[in-house]
């Protein structure tokens, strides 16, 4: 019986042995798996277990975590063991679970982010003995987050920027739309497409448009349509757009004359751009010159012509004879010159004042130039003296034009007061290149035959070629 009672007690703990070993093994088996790291900590708050799998994450051995005086901090990361420690008091004192994100330090002074689950242990009265840490690896996910985060901060980044490039751009466009708006030039864009992209008020000015007109996305041969009316010459117009726009360089300037007489000048220019290098439109500059014009006009009629009589003055006869004697030469042809003044001038000047004599050659010249023809070109010297210049001229010309200018200077009548009065004039005729070969020959041998026409009895003309009376020949 004893014998028997032994045995059994023999069998029975050789089989607990063999399976608290094999439950040993498998409980190490499940240590060794565990993919995150366990934790287990006493009540005081002391390392009572930790996983192998704490090595893969922090690259410190399970043991130097066991052996270190403070564990935690060895495994916590500085910036996070402050909270950890409070967060594990919290669970000791009141066992209610906590969850949260944590860093962990590792041993090449890195990181590894974990997923932490702060779980109380309690013994079999149901009190808490400590607490047990579960933590999950997520340091991919974390990187992906900073990647998006990174990612997120750059759009946001870009769009400010954006945002800031565009706000100027509004500025800077509203600034340039008022200088453009402002300026007195005609400023008109075309697109590629050949509609109106931009257009600004003194272009709406130039080309008589209502101030409120809207010409945006309109095609140029509407405007075209619009604006060749008021034109003088709409052919010629259409035919400079047409030469233009085949023109890959800046246009030569070009003068647009109005109806109502405004002179308007443009130039035009491909505006670079686009990805296919063709440029993106063509800019239009409109200028108002009509008053430049005048002026010019003005300042050349002041150099050139006489203010009192506006025939045209010694300055312009010295150029027109230059010119004339050299187009001559050049055609082999005659050029000729007959200069005069006015007898009995001088005593209408001291007997009715000098008034008088202002209206007397006031109304010679316009008297002589309704005998003149078109190609002869009709001079005032100075004082009373005066001159003709006729191109290709042939002695029969310049004879039958002396007695015309001798009779129809005798035939002029002025009245002062209850007095008729009248003057003459003594001509003298020369011709290029029979009596000089130059201006100032030519000019001499014109007055030398006019003194001898005054000495020969006034009111007449004389020729260079000889003293006859009226009979002259070149």
């Amino acid at each position: 019986m004893v014998s028997l009672s032994r045995f059994w007690r023999a069998s029975t703990s050789r089989a607990a042995d063999k399976a608290a070993t094999t439950e040993l093994e498998l409980l190490r088996s499940v240590v060794e798996g565990i993919h995150g790291i366990e934790v287990l900590f006493g009540a005081a708050g002391e390392l009572c277990w930790i996983s192998p799998s704490v090595e893969r994450l922090t690259a410190r051995p399970p043991t130097s975590f066991l052996s270190a005086e403070d564990p935690l901090a060895l495994l916590v990361h500085p910036s996070d063991l402050a909270y950890c420690r409070r967060v594990m008091g919290e669970v000791l004192e009141s066992g209610e679970a906590r969850d949260f994100e944590l860093r962990l330090h590792c041993d090449d002074g890195g990181i590894n982010w974990v997923a932490c689950h702060w779980r109380a242990l309690r013994d079999r009265q149901g009190s808490v003995s400590g607490v047990r840490l579960s933590a999950e690896d997520i340091q991919a996910r974390k990187e992906t987050e900073y990647t998006l985060l990174e990612t997120v901060a750059e759009l946001r980044r870009a769009q400010a920027l954006r945002e800031h490039y565009l706000s100027r751009s509004n500025d800077e466009r509203h600034r340039l739309s008022a200088l453009l708006n402002v300026i007195r030039l005609g400023i008109l864009f075309i697109d590629r497409d050949h509609r109106v992209l931009y257009y600004n008020r003194a272009m709406l000015d130039l080309w008589a448009y209502p101030p409120d007109e809207n010409l945006i996305g309109v095609r140029d041969i509407v405007l075209q349509s619009t604006v060749t009316p008021l034109l003088a010459s709409p052919a010629e117009y259409l035919a400079h757009i047409e030469s233009v726009i085949h023109c890959p360089t800046v246009s030569e300037p070009y003068e647009i004359h109005f109806k109502d007489g405004r002179v308007v000048t443009d130039l035009s220019a491909v505006v670079e751009g686009g990805q296919d290098g063709r440029g993106i439109g063509r800019v239009w500059i409109y200028e108002d010159v009509t008053e430049r014009r005048r002026v010019a006009q003005q300042l050349v009629a002041l150099a050139e012509r006489d203010p009192l009589t506006n025939l045209f003055n010694r300055r312009r006869f010295h150029e027109e004879l230059e010119r004339l004697l050299a187009d001559a030469a050049r055609r082999e042809v005659a050029v000729g010159l007959l200069t005069f003044d006015l007898d009995g001038f001088k005593p209408i000047n001291d007997q009715y004042g000098h008034q008088a004599g202002d209206e007397v050659l006031v109304g010679l010249a316009e008297g002589v130039r309704r005998i003149v023809r078109r190609n002869e070109m009709f001079f005032r010297l100075g004082g009373d003296e005066f001159a003709v210049l006729v191109a290709d001229a042939s002695a029969e010309a310049l004879a039958e034009l002396a007695t015309r200018l001798v009779e129809g200077i005798a035939a002029m009548q002025f009245r002062f007061g209850d007095k008729t009065v009248g003057v003459s004039a003594s001509i003298g005729v020369a011709c290029f290149p029979q009596h000089g070969t130059d201006g100032e020959a030519l000019m001499a041998a014109a007055d030398a035959a006019m003194y001898r026409a005054k000495a020969g009895g006034r009111n007449r003309w004389m020729s260079a070629a000889s003293a006859a009376d009226k009979t002259g020949r070149c």
